[in-house]
């Protein structure tokens, strides 16, 4: 049973939103329960993290549409063949055979920092209710959840379902938590945003952004006002920013892992950070 927060319909934003990326990927193994609790102990005011969707139709959470053999061992414990790299795709299989495999326990040399424990691909509902109980157990504020659909038009049918198949799989995880005021739903794919913002256009939505078309030619190929901008951080002009507040947007920048880069873009004006390491947050 998911603790709900408060069923308010329009929660207060954080007037500075400090994210952890996949939870805290610098210091845990990403898109994990343990990663999500160690960004909530650092205080974050949103939880970032990526969904995929199984072959029996569940929300996980996992960057990749594949087990990654740079950080995911076998269920046994051994490596994954390199011949095997994108072997297990996600989208076909069963969510108890992704379960079994290790998310946690090898080292991951691009985050030298993270903590080994043997752990697993979660269900975003499980996440839900564990973050939950983190929260009333730690008489912690209620956090936000900004959750990307990692989709792409050649991966429809392959890697995941068509956009809107996604979208009802993924809302209906959501509603059945009472979680939505409290959720951000972002994406590359702008054809999940569309299909949310179609059905469900009160819910709050990030365009991610690493191309160099501009802000009108990513927003007309959009085709509504998003909640947030979430550009590349290198792409986080003062310029940008400040056209994205003429047009009532707010300005979420990714990946910024260096604190002297996150106390610049704070001058600059943007609303809030996504950090593989949250503990930086800490010296803002």
């Amino acid at each position: 049973m998911a603790l709900s927060p408060s069923t308010d319909s329009s929660p207060q934003f954080p007037a500075f939103d400090t994210e952890g990326h996949r939870g805290a990927r610098g210091l845990m193994p990403e898109n994990t329960i343990p990663a999500m609790h160690k960004a909530l102990e650092l205080g974050i005011t949103t939880l970032e993290m990526d969904a995929h969707i199984t072959k029996d139709g569940q929300v996980v959470l996992s960057h990749d549409p594949y087990i990654n053999p740079e950080h995911d061992l076998l269920p046994d414990g051994s490596e994954i063949p390199a011949t095997d790299k994108k072997k297990y795709v996600l989208y076909e299989m069963e969510y108890e055979s992704i379960r079994a495999f290790d998310a946690g326990s090898k080292f991951y040399d691009k985050f030298p920092q993270q903590q080994k424990l043997k752990t697993y691909k979660p269900l975003l509902s499980e996440v839900i209710d564990s973050v939950q109980a983190y929260l009333q157990a730690n008489n912690l504020p209620q956090v936000y959840y900004n959750i990307e659909t990692k989709s792409k038009p050649t991966g429809d049918g392959k890697l995941h379902p068509a956009p809107g198949e996604f979208v009802d799989l993924l809302l209906e995880v959501l509603e059945q938590k009472k979680i939505t005021p409290w959720v951000i739903i972002q994406s590359f794919d702008v054809r999940t945003l569309q299909a949310l913002h179609a059905k469900h256009p009160g819910i709050k939505t990030s365009l991610l952004v690493e191309n160099l078309k501009g802000l009108d030619a990513n927003l007309e190929a959009l085709g509504f006002k998003p909640t947030i901008y979430s550009p590349n951080h290198k792409l986080a002009t003062r310029k940008l920013i400040k056209a994205c507040h003429q047009r009532g947007i707010k300005v979420i920048p990714w990946t910024v892992n260096e604190l002297d880069q996150m106390k610049s873009l704070k001058r600059k004006g943007v609303d809030g950070i996504i950090s593989d390491y949250p503990n930086l947050y800490r010296e803002l």
